[in-house]
């Protein structure tokens, strides 16, 4: 469903993809790993088309990114952000509904609070939460109603960038949960992004690591222990001494 080709971008003399080979089935769960820095944000950036690869191709069912019409193309995806990025000034049910209350995915007022409410539902928030303001939920509660603004227009594909950031350990595994269910049962390929191992094991189908601006490794998520590769196996071991160079 997602293919990415040879996808080169740098920033000035930085080069952070260096040839980015990359492919996700349709109703595929795969997550990126790799250090900080690595280019992970980079490349969800690039297939969003936030940002334009300086060369290379980024394919969603064939057709180049490029040349799809921006509003239907994006209403394809849900996000997850990693920072929740809620809208300060709106209550729950309007932040959840964003996308209902505007643009070509329109909905009546009424119908997109309802929508939101059994949303928010989903993931665990009865409809007491949607007439609050986001600084009156903890973290993890801020995390659930970002992944149900995710979901809300009900996207073939939904995009996580580092979903439990943040989050104590109970609730990381809360939400990688629900994101596990949330995808199986809406049949969406999903792409996260996270450097956390926890998150890898639950959520992941296909693991492709990210290091030096390439692919590393790709493949099963019940491969990736007896990988072979000594990156691979650094990373997931969190090892200091192995071929990836650490700041002493």
């Amino acid at each position: 469903m997602i293919e990415l080709v040879g996808v080169h971008k740098g920033f000035g003399a930085k080069q952070v993809l260096r040839g980015v080979d990359l492919s996700i089935n349709r109703g595929e769960s795969m997550v990126v790993i790799g250090g900080s820095g690595t280019g992970k944000s980079v490349l969800l950036k690039c297939i969003l088309g936030l940002m334009e690869p300086d060369s290379g191709q980024i394919l969603l069912d064939g057709q180049d990114v490029r040349e799809a019409e921006r509003d239907a193309f994006l209403a394809r995806f849900g996000m997850l952000f990693q920072g929740g990025a809620l809208f300060d000034s709106l209550p729950v049910w309007q932040n959840v509904a964003f996308r209902l209350l505007r643009g070509r995915l329109k909905r009546p007022r009424e119908e997109a609070r309802e929508i939101a409410v059994e949303k928010l539902r989903r993931v665990g928030l009865g409809p007491e939460v949607a007439d609050l303001l986001p600084a009156e939920l903890s973290g993890g509660m801020q995390k659930r109603v970002g992944l149900a603004r995710a979901i809300a227009a009900e996207p073939e594909i939904i995009f996580f960038d580092e979903p439990t950031t943040g989050l104590d350990p109970i609730m990381a595994g809360v939400i990688n949960e629900l994101i596990r269910e949330i995808v199986t049962e809406m049949g969406a390929t999903a792409m996260t992004i996270t450097h956390d191992m926890t998150s890898v094991r639950a959520i992941a189908d296909k693991v492709a690591m990210l290091h030096a601006g390439k692919i590393r490794w790709s493949g099963p998520v019940g491969e990736m222990d007896a990988s072979g590769d000594p990156y691979l196996d650094q990373f997931i071991h969190g090892r200091a001494e192995g071929p990836i160079e650490t700041l002493r």
